[in-house]
């Protein structure tokens, strides 16, 4: 991520070249303008969920450079250079990634507000880490509030890819 001087007047534009879910977009974006609602508002990609807007529930998390962040705590300007990954671009054929599929098999999406932040988080973690404990895993959720309390199918489901994984050796 670049780091560029913003200036604090609402009306200034800053520009912006980046990769997002595999498309590359130059575009200017007002400075003081979250990734979230660019995300949401301009680009249309409304899988990622606004909660609280302050960096709490987690629901707004994407993929920056690979790294899960809190799409409401990055301003629009400072992805410059980067890609970024939301819920619509985790799977590259259209259907659901290996993270989507176990925590649907596993019963770990209720009303699905929180899906979109746990997919990114989950993905993240098995980037680092293919066989993560439980406690890893959970670690990872920590910052995602889920009001339907699916945490333990997280669990399993993010387990039960490292076993099919293993099954598969």
């Amino acid at each position: 991520m670049s780091t560029q001087q913003i200036a604090l007047s609402t009306d200034q534009q800053v520009q912006v070249s980046a990769n997002v879910n595999g498309n590359m977009l130059e575009t200017s974006v007002p400075a003081h303008l979250l990734l979230a609602d660019f995300l949401r508002d301009t680009l249309g990609l409304t899988g990622t969920k606004v909660g609280c807007e302050t960096g709490q529930c987690g629901a707004c998390t994407v993929l920056l450079d690979g790294v899960s962040v809190k799409s409401c705590t990055v301003l629009a300007a400072q992805i410059d250079g980067s890609q970024i990954v939301t819920i619509e671009g985790v799977s590259a054929t259209g259907s659901m990634s290996k993270v989507q599929n176990a925590l649907w098999e596993h019963h770990a999406v209720q009303c699905g507000f929180c899906t979109p932040g746990l997919v990114a988080s989950m993905t993240d973690l098995l980037s680092r880490n293919s066989s993560p404990g439980d406690s890893e895993i959970r670690e990872w959720m920590d910052g995602i509030l889920c009001r339907c309390g699916v945490y333990q199918n997280v669990v399993r489901a993010v387990r039960s890819l490292d076993e099919s994984s293993q099954s598969a050796k």
